[in-house]
């Protein structure tokens, strides 16, 4: 396994409905008006990343071909003015089968960058892309409906995983060297494209693999180094030079996961190598934000200009539970904001943009579709919330999902070690 190396992995064939549990009752807050962005061909996962101030969004959706075979592919979804989806538009490959995406994927302009299989196969053997092709994969821009690859360092794949308004790409590129800890693979570092061309970015003491995964509109990028197999260190890049951020008491499992402009930073940290918990960096100074009552594990993917945090909180055994709100110091269950009839159940919550839309990933309660993934955006409304999805989701039995549903999404987060 090559945690640092692969944030995006493969999704098995089988995918099915995320563990809801430890249901909280509603709360007078601001409540949401749910758009569910469903998944491309009707398939089987929706999972809205990337999101801008337009409240469109890149998410990775994936279905089932003809022969029974999963396929991946990079999506824009389109929405309008009352956030009804109006577009949802297949990036397409490289030539390959499947297309795949990060983090901060789409600008304001809907530029949009990710990673795409070409029909050329690893001479290595590698299946970096994670689809089970063996196909070399390779970052990519998407820029008014083509898409184009970027340059590695020489080596024979890479990912992108952030574009910022400036145009400015950071993710990760092979080199030409062989990966001392995975071979016959090559080293994998993160690295910044600007105009087309790329810079490689330094990692910390002597991590030998790392990953940028966002950057702000003033050129500051974040990520993690460490080996092929373990991320170590949560990173900030800037002036050319990486900082070492603090961690919660373990030299492991950090990861710093987007930045604003305000260069307020988000991610895990972990207080003991057992889990990991969702993490504010200010000032230099690491904030625990915790985890919701009766889950295990949690992370910060996405903050706002106005510090407002979304993330992910894990039960005891790794499974994906709630997406959350952090603001003014407390963390919130999504789902307690969600109105009952919004019919969807949201396990992980990835972006939030500046008019405080929510990117991310929820289970259907009910109907034709109940059990399936998809994709949703989250607009607030000005209205209390009453019966919330929670409550609703709560009568409705809490499925059971596969174990290498768990591993593929652990290992999405760079957190493959508890997926062994």
């Amino acid at each position: 396994m090559r945690t640092v190396r692969r944030c995006c992995v493969r999704w098995m064939l089988t995918l099915a409905a995320v563990v809801m549990v430890c249901f909280s009752p509603a709360v007078a807050q601001t409540s949401y008006q749910v758009t569910d962005l469903g998944a491309l061909n009707n398939g089987v996962l929706g999972c809205a990343m990337g999101l801008n101030n337009q409240g469109w969004t890149e998410s990775m959706d994936g279905y089932l071909d003809v022969s029974g075979n999963f396929v991946g592919r990079a999506v824009m979804n389109i929405t309008g003015p009352q956030s009804t989806l109006k577009l949802k538009l297949d990036l397409g490959t490289l030539g390959g089968r499947d297309s795949w995406i990060n983090w901060g994927g789409i600008n304001e302009r809907g530029d949009a960058v990710g990673l795409a299989e070409t029909p050329v196969s690893d001479p290595n053997g590698e299946d970096f892309c994670g689809f089970g092709t063996g196909l070399t994969c390779r970052p990519f821009l998407w820029h008014e409906g083509d898409m184009g690859a970027l340059p590695t360092l020489g080596g024979n794949n890479g990912q992108a995983s952030a574009i910022n308004n400036q145009g400015q790409i950071v993710g990760q590129a092979q080199t030409t060297v062989t990966d001392s800890g995975c071979p016959p693979y090559q080293t994998a570092l993160p690295v910044l494209w600007e105009k087309g061309k790329v810079q490689q970015l330094p990692t910390v003491g002597d991590d030998l693999d790392g990953f940028a995964l966002d950057i702000n509109d003033l050129g500051q990028a974040v990520g993690l180094s460490g080996t092929c197999t373990t991320e170590v260190h949560a990173v900030l890049w800037e002036n050319d030079a990486a900082t070492d951020l603090p961690n919660l008491g373990n030299a492991s499992l950090n990861a710093a996961l987007a930045i604003n402009n305000q260069g307020q930073i988000v991610g895990h940290s972990s207080p003991d190598g057992t889990t990991f918990l969702a993490v504010l960096w200010e000032n230099g100074v690491i904030k625990n934000l915790g985890t919701l009552a009766g889950d295990f594990a949690s992370a910060a993917t996405g903050i706002n200009e106005k510090g407002q945090v979304v993330g992910s909180t894990l039960d005891a055994n790794f499974n994906w539970s709630h997406g959350f709100i952090w603001q003014n110091g407390v963390m919130i269950d999504l789902n307690t904001l969600f109105p009952a009839n919004s019919n969807l159940y949201a396990t992980m919550a990835n972006k939030i943009n500046a008019r405080g839309q929510i990117s991310g990933m929820a289970t259907v309660l009910s109907g034709p579709d109940a059990g399936n993934i998809h994709a949703f955006l989250a607009t607030p409304v000005n209205a209390s919330v009453g019966a919330s999805a929670a409550e609703f989701a709560a009568t409705h039995g809490k499925p059971a999902v596969p174990a290498n549903v768990q591993k593929e999404l652990l290992r999405r987060f760079g957190l493959g070690r508890f997926s062994q």
